[in-house]
């Protein structure tokens, strides 16, 4: 069967194999090291996997206390990490090497799967789509069990595509897919890949003599890989089992619509997935039932499905950019010529003109000049200062002069407006890695906040009771110092109680004595306040 990009007939380019996976690597370390957990999302994941580390490989916990809102597969290679490689680096940064290895599976299966559909030049340019897609750049970057839903669904429908040839072989995989889909994010992710591979039985490519073998096959190897961490958790207590059971029911229930905040969500973090996908199919409209493109289409109508009957979430639209990156692989290179010059014009000035006003707000931080720029800096980090950091700064050098350089001598192909722009978002997200990061962190980590209330609690506080204390807030006063508190039925007799409210409410507390209030720096909307208790 002709690939997408034949119908054109235009040449395959020949894109720089290793400078792609060079790209593609440093994307997915920039800022996936160097930096404490952050709230919300970085922390939770990271203190699951501190927990499952001390021991408990079993139930996933924070700071303690049941956290059953996804199977376990991302804490389990996260804490694997952090055990491994927690010498050599911090042990949040080992751990979260965890999502740099789904990240390069995801990647590379992306590619092998674009080669597989959309020829040879597409399998460099889908993983270059993909770290130039706005909705992938952040959570490809924190520990998030999301990444191994993605790397689930990208293994089930290269499944699905080596189907129509070999059935036996396809089914394996897409079973070997929802099974991964299963253990990262539960129900609501494998219910998107099983859905896609129920609707594509009505497609004449799917329904062929050894299809019914093929489903056994992927239902076997789904359920060896689903049903082991249940049946222990049912096994060792019944209770949490009921917990997480009723938690994947309710997943499955309609908790959204059809939202201005899921249109304006869906318009910026697919970009610029989504119009070069829609590109592909006005050209493929007369086509639209050939397999690939009903794969594609399929896959993508049952994610956005998901994500607009689930709350306007940036990790539930991810699954949707997995088939709109196929999609866009096979448009990105058939661009008219003065949509192609301005989708590359648009690409390069803008991120030159944000590069430009990162290296500004970095000189402006360590120089304090000018001055009304490093005003803009101050307010929000009251306190912090600025230090010169003489490998950030040949890094940024470097990574500027390597985008002018991609600028000038990138030669013209079909590919090189899609090309550019994922250099050129790799580019300012590595400046603001370099220039910014330290800026970033004294704002985003509850460090400074642990240790103060470490101080204040000595080496032997006892029992702490908390009160309105949030899962990221628990989790870091753990990971930092291991302080754990203790909900209000187990807290009756505590002498310490830690509490988080606003920085207006009433400070004064019946039969509490207030000992420490402190908060992030610059944050105006939290306080953590420590008790005593008076008697």
């Amino acid at each position: 069967m002709p690939d997408l990009t034949d119908r054109n007939h235009i040449p395959a380019p020949k894109l720089a194999r290793y400078g792609t996976f060079f790209l593609c690597a440093i994307w997915l370390l920039a800022g996936a090291v160097g930096h404490d957990p952050w709230k919300p999302d970085d922390v939770l994941h990271l203190g699951v996997a501190f927990g499952m580390a001390g021991g408990d490989w079993l139930v996933p916990r924070i700071a303690g206390d049941p956290w059953l809102v996804s199977p376990p597969l991302y804490h389990w290679v996260a804490a694997v990490c952090g055990k491994l490689l927690g010498g050599l680096l911090p042990w949040h940064d080992a751990a979260r090497l965890a999502s740099v290895l789904f990240g390069a599976a995801f990647l590379a299966i992306l590619s092998r799967m674009a080669q597989q559909l959309l020829g040879a030049s597409a399998a460099l340019a889908a993983p270059l789509l993909a770290i130039g897609t706005l909705g992938l750049l952040v959570p490809l970057h924190e520990a998030q069990p999301a990444i191994v839903a993605i790397t689930g669904f990208i293994i089930s429908l290269w499944g699905l595509s080596v189907w129509r040839q070999k059935p036996l072989r396809g089914g394996l995989i897409f079973g070997a897919g929802i099974g991964i889909g299963f253990l990262g994010t539960g129900i609501d992710g494998a219910a998107i890949q099983l859905a896609t591979g129920l609707m594509l039985v009505l497609h004449p490519a799917w329904r062929l003599r050894s299809s019914l073998a093929a489903w056994l096959a992927a239902a076997s190897i789904a359920l060896m890989l689903m049903l082991p961490w249940p049946l222990l958790l049912w096994q060792q207590s019944p209770a949490l089992f009921d917990i997480w059971w009723a938690a994947e029911q309710a997943s499955l229930t309609l908790r959204g619509g059809f939202s201005r905040n899921h249109f304006e969500l869906l318009a910026w973090a697919s970009w610029p997935v989504l119009p070069l996908a829609l590109w592909s199919l006005w050209l493929e409209r007369r086509h639209l039932l050939k397999a690939p493109t009903a794969l594609l289409l399929t896959a993508t109508a049952t994610a956005l499905f998901m994500f607009f009957a689930d709350a306007p979430r940036p990790t539930a639209l991810m699954p949707a950019l997995v088939p709109l990156t196929l999609l866009a692989a096979a448009g990105a290179g058939r661009l008219r010529r003065g949509a192609a010059s301005a989708f590359d014009w648009f690409g390069m000035m803008t991120f030159t003109l944000i590069a430009a006003l990162i290296w500004l707000g970095g000189i402006a931080m360590l120089t304090g000049e000018p001055a009304r720029v490093a005003k803009n800096f101050t307010k929000p980090a009251p306190g912090f200062i600025a230090e010169a950091s003489t490998l950030a700064i040949v890094l940024a050098i470097a990574v500027s002069v390597g985008w002018i350089a991609v600028m000038l001598r990138t030669p013209r192909s079909p590919w090189r407006a899609a090309a550019r722009w994922s250099v050129g978002l790799t580019t300012i997200w590595l400046l603001l890695m370099a220039l910014w990061l330290p800026w970033i962190e004294y704002g985003k980590s509850y460090r400074s906040v642990s240790a103060d209330f470490r101080q204040a609690l000595g080496s032997d506080p006892g029992c702490i009771a908390r009160r309105g204390l949030g899962l990221a807030q628990r989790a870091s006063l753990d990971y930092f110092n291991d302080i754990r508190t203790v909900g209000a039925s187990r807290a009756k007799d505590c002498r310490y109680l830690i509490m988080q409210t606003g920085p207006g409410t009433e400070k004064d507390l019946p039969g509490w004595t207030l000992v420490r209030e402190t908060s992030r720096p610059g944050d105006k909307s939290e306080r953590l306040r420590l008790y005593r208790r008076a008697n």
